[in-house]
């Protein structure tokens, strides 16, 4: 009998808001979607190997790091020895009781190279005793007072550790801790910029020059979409000015294939060479969110691809989830960022009300990400089974890994 697992991930960042690494959520059928998402995942070692094997660890390579979640059982397992430790960070839960046989293993994994990241820490829980072999320390901001915080992100200064702030979801979460000058963060507060007041996105350089080199060799229509769909910013611009009366089209323009057709090289050029004159660096979206976005849009485009839908739907899905974040991106309702689109209706509603097939994929997409209890539903929903949905999320992380964002 084959062992499923859904697969999630949450960016961790270092103190300057750079992607360092991912801790992955593993669930494990329906059980692990009843113990709640911040349950301790105690996951069987078979189910993290074969999830492993199916995704490949190409996106492990490189600077970023896997924060994997182990109990007893896990820690003891000859299978860990199987990933590649120097991008692995096991991650201890703070009720683990420490034995000396336990102390001794963690010891032995540490001289193999893998990390150790105490999860939850508190000097008061069982965990405390790995202090000595842990080189990050993850803090709680929701679990105590902010007087109690600062007295423990205090307290482990004089420990030789990465402390990281994780559950950060709210501004006053997120001064608290870059105040006290911890190491990392970890929370949903990263998906959103701290600007109040509405915010400017431009592309990165390197697309708007790699698009003009394009134009300029006359490329193929596929290899201009590519570069399209490395970044949100260049998308949005895109669709906007396309969609705009100064484009002076007269139909809504719902894909990149489309909108490069009816624009022609020679247009998209001349829009392009405005782009880079009028785009400065301080306006650069966060590499966090823009992978976030872009990670959406890939997911979605290869389960329409799996639903038997057709390329030209597919590119729709992608643009929703693409666009998934404008409210975030651009600190506001995501109706009144739409405003600025003029998208296909079917798009609108997806992104307003998760309506329609596209909507329905985007729910689908958004529980995986945070392994809320109606992911199993929502799969079944749109005819995916459990297997076939972690092949292809794990195909979709590999495919934004390797566009090295």
């Amino acid at each position: 009998m084959s062992v499923s697992a859904f697969l999630g991930r949450q960016p961790v960042l270092n103190r300057n808001q750079q992607l360092i690494g991912y801790e992955l959520l593993f669930r494990q059928s329906a059980v692990a979607f009843e113990a709640g998402t911040h349950a301790e995942l105690d996951a069987d070692t078979e189910v993290l190997v074969n999830t492993l094997n199916h995704m490949g660890t190409s996106w492990l390579i490189g600077s970023k790091l896997a924060f994997i979640n182990v109990g007893e059982a896990m820690l003891g397992s000859d299978f860990l020895e199987l990933l590649p430790p120097r991008r692995v960070v096991l991650e201890i839960a703070n009720t683990l009781s420490p034995s000396n046989e336990l102390l001794s293993r963690v010891r032995h994994l540490r001289s193999l190279g893998f990390g150790v990241a105490l999860d939850g820490f508190t000097f008061d829980a069982p965990s405390a005793a790995f202090l000595d072999l842990a080189n990050y320390v993850k803090l709680d901001v929701q679990a105590m007072t902010s007087s109690a915080f600062q007295a423990l992100a205090v307290r482990l200064r004089s420990y030789p550790v990465i402390r990281i702030a994780e559950r950060v979801e709210s501004y006053e979460h997120y001064h608290l801790v870059r105040d006290l000058g911890l190491d990392g963060y970890q929370g949903y507060y990263f998906a959103k910029p701290e600007t109040l007041s509405a915010k400017v996105i431009h592309p990165g350089f390197a697309n708007i020059l790699k698009l003009l080199n394009l134009l300029r060799q006359d490329a193929s229509l596929k290899d201009v979409e590519a570069v399209l769909k490395m970044d949100v910013a260049l998308s949005f611009k895109l669709l906007r000015y396309v969609n705009s009366a100064a484009a002076g089209l007269n139909t809504t323009i719902s894909s990149f294939s489309h909108a490069l057709t009816v624009l022609g090289y020679k247009r998209l050029y001349r829009w392009l060479t405005l782009l880079l004159v009028t785009s400065s660096e301080q306006g650069m979206l966060p590499a966090a969110l823009q992978k976030t976005a872009v990670s959406r849009a890939r997911m979605m485009e290869v389960i329409a691809l799996e639903m038997g839908l057709s390329g030209e739907t597919a590119d729709t899905f992608f643009i929703t989830g693409m666009f998934s974040l404008l409210d975030v991106i651009f600190d506001m309702p995501i109706a009144l960022a739409l405003e600025h689109l003029n998208l296909p209706a079917d798009i609108c509603a997806a992104l307003l009300a998760h309506e329609g097939r596209a909507g329905h994929c985007l729910e689908l997409v958004l529980a995986m990400e945070c392994g809320g209890d109606s992911l199993p539903a929502l799969a079944q929903g749109l005819d995916i089974e459990a297997d076939t949905l972690n092949l292809l999320h794990t195909n979709a992380l590999s495919w934004v890994e390797e566009l090295s964002l």
